[in-house]
């Protein structure tokens, strides 16, 4: 596992629980707003040993609930599956954070009980997908992993990081009609400039336009909240 970080403690990224978060390096998509980019794009960085991460995991046993496990793009890591099997054998919950573009290993996650909260990008409107990922998209694979995670996942959220230049309401829309289920959590997240983008000069939506999309939505029974990124 290429481990780049480790935040050891959050009460934001596993809804409801105590938790720590592992960030792990590579990606493969390059969505120009990522927050992340030196996770994406930066070479032969230092790494935080398997064996350190999970030591710090043995301690903190009955102190938290769960371990989240974003990047970058987990599910691009060879050794995914072996490392959650040994956090799962430590009796903790595990949340991933996936852009679904590896269904093969979310299905052989899933199907092994090695996740209990799955939380899935959704870049765009699938008409928009390769230009809002920064990369050419087989879009049947995001749509295998969505069905995937609706019929497999014991829980799970899919998100859109709203970003001005790639957004409209017209695609959020999109998202809820042609994507997701009205029983989906579905949040939209406010882009936030980081310092660290793979492209500069993004914006995010103001709050007064999210707060009249998302009215919209939920009286079309969508269940769609704000988050902050």
């Amino acid at each position: 596992m290429l481990i780049s970080g480790l935040q050891k403690l959050t009460l934001l990224d596993y809804p409801e629980k105590t938790a720590c978060t592992i960030f792990t390096y590579g990606c493969n998509f390059r969505c120009p707003f990522c927050h992340n980019a030196l996770l994406v794009t930066e070479k032969n960085c230092d790494v935080i040993p398997e064996d350190e991460v999970l030591s710090f995991l043995r301690k903190r046993q009955g102190i938290l609930d769960g371990v989240c496990i974003t990047g970058g793009e987990p599910t691009n890591q060879k050794d995914l599956i072996p490392f959650m099997k040994k956090i799962k054998d430590m009796g903790y919950l595990v949340k991933l954070d996936t852009n679904g573009y590896n269904p093969e290993v979310l299905s052989d996650i899933l199907s092994q009980g090695l996740c209990d909260y799955v939380a899935m990008d959704i870049k765009n409107c699938m008409e928009k997908y390769s230009l809002t990922a920064g990369i050419e998209i087989d879009t049947e694979k995001i749509k295998k992993s969505i069905k995937l995670i609706k019929e497999k996942a014991p829980d799970y959220e899919f998100r859109t990081t709203v970003v001005k230049e790639f957004h409209t309401e017209n695609d959020i829309e999109s998202i809820c009609d042609n994507i997701i289920e009205k029983q989906s959590k579905f949040f939209l997240q406010q882009f936030k400039d980081s310092g660290n983008l793979i492209k500069e000069g993004l914006s995010a939506w103001d709050k007064e336009r999210m707060a009249k999309l998302v009215d919209k939505l939920r009286k079309k029974d969508f269940n769609v909240l704000i988050r902050e990124s």
